[in-house]
């Protein structure tokens, strides 16, 4: 055999491989109907496409606000300041950390970033978690929509009254913790005592106030990145659980007085809609779902959802996470039960 016919075997082995694969696809959708699941899996891809993208493109800017918001408190805010401003008594430190949502308009997904770079600069442990937890609905913008939503009623009050205090008590319950390093994990604690005071506080430097704008947006560009990250991935988890699971079966279970508070918890976790434009959402289930159920729903619905977990496990330890995801659950639960018990 000459070797210009090896080489012209060796050159067709591809196109026989080719060859012999397509026969046999269509001898195997011939037998097995594959084509006919095709535009089912094309159409679930762009459910999850679509649901992904809506909740990436409304979360991100306010990602973006929270981590601004992280870079000018380690710019321009020090640590004395902060010990002035923030009483260090349980209460009175929580009920402060409650309303600085008011000052730091960020929702879940800026929060996280934000609360960290506070915890860093000296903010006390009861007022930081309250602040975590109230700083998504305890803000202007939220205040502003739920109103739209469902106007100056019982609604926005029961919403801010009960995130305030669900806030505030767990602000309470982690007061018993000395120092934020015992709820961050290492990586995210700055151990202050072993670090000399002009490299822990640069801002007592005397610098330019063009010095600290760069060092504000460089600070937040780190920020945003690392917790993009979780971001991501939190939508893209919560896009895939709205496609495969058919929002039919939790409806069809969620009508009475207890299961209706229990689905609506469920898809706030699920859905993970951001706190801003959670109202609209929740306002399309008031003729399925019980008054009490809606207020669940936006009350856990900003303090827990798919995207905040992760973002609380790249920052909190396990512990902390899961206490501050069952203490809320529990207290979103009673007040939603409690409220159809009255109303009924």
């Amino acid at each position: 055999m000459t070797s210009s016919s090896v080489q012209i075997r060796s050159k067709s082995r591809p196109w026989v491989i080719v060859i012999t694969i397509g026969i046999l696809l269509v001898i195997g959708t011939s037998q097995f109907p594959i084509l006919e699941f095709l535009p089912q899996i094309w159409s679930k891809i762009s459910v999850f496409a679509t649901i992904f993208l809506g909740i990436f493109i409304e979360a991100i800017p306010f990602l973006l606000l929270g981590t601004l918001g992280s870079g000018f408190v380690e710019a321009f805010v020090d640590h004395d300041q902060l010990q002035r401003l923030i009483p260090r008594k349980a209460l009175p430190g929580a009920l402060t950390g409650s309303l600085l949502g008011m000052i730091f308009p960020v929702c879940e997904c800026g929060v996280v970033p934000l609360t960290r770079r506070l915890f860093n600069k000296g903010l006390p442990v009861a007022a930081g978690i309250s602040f975590l937890l109230a700083a998504p609905v305890l803000n202007p913008i939220v205040i502003l929509s739920t109103s739209a939503a469902f106007g100056w009623g019982w609604m926005l009050v029961g919403r801010l009254g009960l995130s305030m205090l669900i806030a505030v008590t767990a602000g309470l319950v982690f007061s018993v913790v000395k120092s934020p390093g015992e709820i961050l994990l290492p990586s995210q604690w700055l151990h202050r005592e072993a670090i000399p005071l002009p490299i822990l506080e640069p801002s007592k430097v005397s610098r330019s106030f063009r010095e600290k704008l760069n060092q504000m947006a460089v600070i937040a560009a780190d920020e945003f990145y690392e917790m993009g990250r979780f971001l991501i991935l939190g939508a893209a988890l919560a896009a895939a659980m709205q496609t495969l699971i058919p929002q039919q079966v939790l409806l069809q279970v969620g009508r009475g007085p207890v299961t209706s508070v229990l689905v609506m918890l469920a898809l706030a976790v699920i859905l993970s809609i951001c706190s801003t434009v959670d109202a609209f959402v929740v306002l399309g289930f008031v003729s399925i779902f019980s008054p009490g159920a809606i207020l669940a729903f936006l009350i856990f619905g900003p303090m827990v959802d798919i995207k905040t977990t992760l973002m609380y496990l790249s920052v909190l330890n396990k512990r902390s996470v899961i206490y501050l995801i069952l203490f809320p659950l529990f207290m979103s639960l009673l007040a939603g039960l409690l409220i159809n018990l009255l109303i009924a």
